[in-house]
């Protein structure tokens, strides 16, 4: 699914240079579900970034549905992103001009998806979320815990082969964060979508299938858990 190798990235100004990935190396496979954890400034953001291509990487390798995507030009990063990847943010990150049905529409609209067709997908991954009895509604009349779900039926609904979540419960209470990981991992288990989520909460980590942790931009430990 995707692999990195000898990654880094180096922010610098007129005075200084900072470095937030060190060489990293490391592979997903299609259909894992992968944590990334660690203190704040370790690296985890800039990572995700690269890897949703928001970004490239100063040096190094980064490989994605078999193809090298590191050195991709801004609108080459955006047409890949295209179907492919799907992110889902703490912030939920969702229009307030648009309701539900529509925020979730919008990728398909980017996509070009014939409007039956999109009416049709919509509708599906709102029933999966269980949101459909708030299609109608604005994200200013949804509890966070609903808002969320709508900002991950927008990220999946059309079928990308990769889910990039960044601290996907941060705004959200113990129940609303728990409902939120078992929508991920029924999409990763039903659906065979790969999974790679920031987090700083062990407890989200464990619904992983692996934790990686990174320190100072490297990483110390890739750990299996026993699901």
């Amino acid at each position: 699914m995707l692999k990195i190798e000898n990654l880094s990235k180096t922010f610098r100004t007129e005075e200084i240079e900072t470095i937030a990935l060190n060489n990293v190396s490391m592979e997903v496979k299609e259909g894992e579900f992968v944590a990334i954890m660690g203190p704040s400034g370790c690296g985890k953001s800039t990572l995700l970034n690269i890897l949703g291509l928001l970004d490239n990487p100063t040096a190094g390798k980064y490989y994605l549905l078999d193809k090298e995507v590191g050195g991709l030009k801004e609108k080459e990063r955006t047409l890949f992103r295209k179907g492919n990847i799907g992110f889902v943010f703490q912030s939920f990150n969702l229009i307030d001009e648009l309701n539900v049905y529509e925020n979730v529409e919008l990728p398909l609209i980017y996509l070009k998806v014939k409007a039956a067709k999109r009416k049709e997908m919509v509708h599906e991954i709102l029933s999966r979320m269980n949101i459909s009895h708030r299609a109608g509604h604005f994200p200013q009349q949804l509890s966070g815990g609903q808002q969320q779900r709508v900002a991950i039926a927008r990220a999946v609904v059309a079928g990308p082969k990769l889910i990039l979540a960044d601290e996907p419960t941060g705004n959200l209470d113990s129940k609303n964060g728990k409902e939120v990981m078992d929508l991920l991992t029924d999409l990763n288990r039903n659906s065979g979508a790969t999974i790679v989520m920031v987090t700083h909460s062990q407890h989200d980590a464990s619904f992983a299938h692996r934790v990686v942790n990174l320190f100072d931009g490297e990483i110390v430990t890739d750990i299996k858990n026993r699901l």
